[in-house]
Formats: structure tokens, C-alpha cells, sequence
């Protein structure tokens, strides 16, 4: 199983391995579903849009959909490609 190192932006300097068949595909989505301007999108709502993008052998039921479009939006965000509007409440992230 290929991995990916991903970065948190909320812990600068520190990277995890993730598989990346998965990271890929959590990336393609969050990028096809988050628009370029403000306001963006809540992570409730990338989820709600990601969701039926993602392929059911990667996420059989949508298991742990959740997890992965935090990580993914996460080290997105750390390399610069997503923004966090962090005046909206709640927060919500759009593409840099």
C-alpha cells in the first residue's frame, strides 16, 4: 500500500504517512467541490459534497469519510491551497 506524507497546519513542521489511493481521491473531491472565493464551505458541508464523489471500494458505507476530508483539508490548508475564512463562524474554507 503506497503512502503520502500529509501535513496539519495547526501543528507547523510535523507530517504523517496516509495512504495514498485515498489521499488522492479526498483531494480530487475537496477541490472539485470548493469553490475559489469566499465564503467557501463548512466542514460539514465539503463533507456533504465530497461524499458522493468518493469511489465505494475506498470508503465501503462512507466509512470514516469524516476523518479524511479533515486530513486532507488539514495538509491542503498547511501547502496553501485551501484558506480558512476563520472571521465565519462556522469556520469555512475556500480555494487560495
Amino acid at each position: 500500500m503506497a503512502k503520502v506524507p500529509v501535513e496539519n497546519v495547526n501543528v507547523p513542521g510535523r507530517t504523517t504517512q496516509v495512504d495514498a489511493a485515498k489521499y488522492e481521491a479526498m483531494k480530487h473531491a475537496i477541490l472539485r467541490v470548493t469553490p475559489g472565493e469566499p465564503p467557501g464551505l463548512s466542514a460539514a458541508e465539503m463533507v456533504e459534497r465530497v461524499r458522493p464523489l468518493l469511489p465505494d471500494d475506498l470508503w465501503p458505507g462512507g466509512e470514516k469519510v469524516g476523518w479524511w476530508q479533515k486530513t486532507v483539508q488539514l495538509d491542503l490548508e498547511a501547502k496553501g491551497i485551501l484558506q480558512r475564512d476563520a472571521a465565519a463562524k462556522p469556520l469555512r474554507w475556500y480555494r487560495g
